[in-house]
């Protein structure tokens, strides 16, 4: 069975009135396990329709979305998210923690969504937080931790059921620049330490050293980029 995230001739399609507008154009990319892809291109260009469509938030049109081999592009409503919860690590542009849930608690919250939490689990999350060097904060809230450490929080919460897939959404837009390194030089290590296929939307191309691969996203289409033209 084939490990990580393919995407294989995916598009998207709206209807405005008599019109089909394409958000998404036959966009095929495969990210293997502890591979650090990023995505690249301007607002409006499809970035955001491409990471629902690999995160199973939203169905392609047309196209083939396959998870560790298996084939997610059909699946119902409830298997999607039963996919979400378990295979897909998300880390979006705010860090969306819970307020009245201190540190610890944000990772332990996800666990319950699937069940009880047993000791090993509760263990694994101290763990995370400890490697996001987190460890001194277990008991804080989040209106006592810096912009850097919510976002580190966010890291471990996408990490703690073990998911095959990460999918971060400009991870660093309220972030200034030595936060917005240390946080993106933490998910490259996580994804690379823990073998995860990993997909990041950026706009800040000084974030790019941290990543295996460039892609360019225009006009909902994906081309792979090279490094230095993006400079």
């Amino acid at each position: 069975m084939s490990k990580g995230l393919q995407i294989t001739g995916a598009s998207k399609y709206y209807n405005e009135g008599s019109n089909r507008v394409s958000a998404l154009d036959k966009v095929s990319i495969t990210v293997e396990p502890g591979e650090f892809i990023a995505v690249v291109g301007p607002s409006g260009s499809g970035k955001s329709t491409f990471l629902s469509i690999a995160g199973a938030l939203l169905q392609a049109s047309e196209g083939e979305v396959k998870l560790n081999g298996q084939d997610i592009s059909k699946l119902s409503g409830n298997q999607l998210s039963n996919i979400r919860l378990h295979e897909i690590g998300f880390i979006m542009q705010a860090s969306n923690l819970v307020p009245y849930l201190n540190v610890l608690d944000q990772l332990l919250i996800v666990k319950r969504m699937s069940g009880k939490v047993s000791t090993a689990d509760k263990s694994f999350a101290v763990k995370l937080l400890e490697e996001l060097g987190l460890g001194t904060k277990l008991k804080n809230y989040p209106e006592e931790l810096s912009g850097g450490e919510k976002q580190r929080t966010a890291i471990a919460r996408a990490l703690i059921n073990d998911p095959n897939v990460i999918l971060a959404d400009e991870p660093t837009a309220s972030l200034d620049t030595k936060r917005a390194h240390e946080v993106v030089s933490l998910i490259a290590h996580e994804v690379r330490t823990r073998h995860k296929a990993a997909i990041m939307v950026t706009h800040d191309e000084r974030l790019l050293a941290y990543c295996d691969k460039v892609y360019r996203m225009e006009d909902g289409k994906l081309s792979l980029a090279k490094v230095e033209s993006i400079h």
